[in-house]
């Protein structure tokens, strides 16, 4: 009586790990082939082809904001890439005689700034407490602020907007700056405590052994090994108060009004002023962009900080 048995080359060497191959080589599963793939070069021309294509918008932003109200009511953006003489910065003076946008891209910066230091100092300074320092209640404050993660904006605008009426801050600057920092908190505290706790505690203790108070080891220890999340914290900030239209729209009046207010309120007259809409929101645009490319490496870093050990 015989056995049959699998030929000498399907059958897997001796020692050989479950799921190899007669060589011992692991097979790869399907998941593994396409990520393999995916760093091949024809897979990077395609994806360098699609991010040109998502950038399409921005430039023909740029390009209107280039041509004046005839050319751009005539014919799209795209004929000017054929004919360069239509290009001109005549939008972009006219935007800077523009008294009302100007004092919008003021106000954007007086809120815009104010909000981003404070988010960022407020919060790296509770963050740090609740990483480090012992105090009664400290883990149920800290679930407290991550439950106000969840709370929209939306519903702390109608009982804001009476208790600002009453203390004189509804449509001024100081309200949105405070709004926005109310609001910002809860997610500064939470990003950099975990970041802060990730820090080794020798160095704290070394630093308490050297006689060093707490104030000190927070501005020359935790603040250098936390740059990295404090950069991306600051980036988010800055891009979610430059880039707000609801909290300004509710709390900026009069001579308030940001640069997102002022640009929906030109809207309205769209035909015949888009040369200065285009400049404005193209200038809009470009704010956050130099800032996000001026910090693009500390926010990489805060990004990847604790994937690896």
């Amino acid at each position: 009586m015989t056995t049959a048995t699998a030929p000498a080359a399907e059958r897997p060497a001796a020692g050989a790990p479950i799921g190899s191959d007669a060589a011992g080589t692991p097979r790869r599963s399907l998941a593994t082939r396409i990520v393999t793939r995916l760093g091949s070069g024809v897979v990077q021309v395609i994806l360098a082809l699609v991010a040109i294509f998502w950038l399409v918008p921005t430039l023909g932003l740029l390009v209107s904001s280039l041509r004046n109200a005839s050319d751009n009511a005539n014919n799209g953006w795209w004929h000017a890439l054929t004919a360069p003489s239509q290009l001109t910065f005549n939008n972009y003076q006219k935007l800077l005689d523009n008294s009302t946008l100007v004092r919008s891209f003021l106000n954007t910066v007086l809120i815009t700034v104010p909000a981003t230091f404070l988010v960022v100092l407020i919060g790296s300074l509770a963050a740090y407490a609740f990483a480090w320092l012992e105090f009664r209640g400290r883990d149920w404050a800290f679930i407290v602020v991550v439950a106000l993660l969840v709370v929209p904006v939306q519903v702390a605008l109608f009982p804001v907007s009476t208790l600002y009426g009453h203390i004189g801050l509804f449509g001024t600057i100081p309200g949105v700056v405070l709004f926005h920092v109310s609001f910002g908190l809860p997610f500064a505290i939470f990003l950099l405590r975990n970041f802060f706790a990730g820090i080794p505690r020798d160095l704290l203790e070394a630093a308490r052994m050297d006689g060093a108070s707490e104030v000190r080891i927070f501005v020359r220890v935790i603040l250098p090994l936390g740059l990295p999340a404090i950069a991306s914290l600051g980036i988010f900030q800055f891009l979610w108060v430059w880039n707000d239209l609801l909290v300004a729209l509710v709390f900026a009046g009069g001579n308030a009004k940001p640069l997102t207010v002022t640009l929906q309120e030109q809207t309205r007259a769209f035909s015949s002023n888009i040369d200065v809409l285009a400049s404005g929101a193209f200038l809009s645009l470009i704010v956050p962009l130099v800032v996000f490319f001026s910090f693009q490496r500390y926010f990489v870093q805060g990004v990847l900080a604790g994937s690896v050990k």
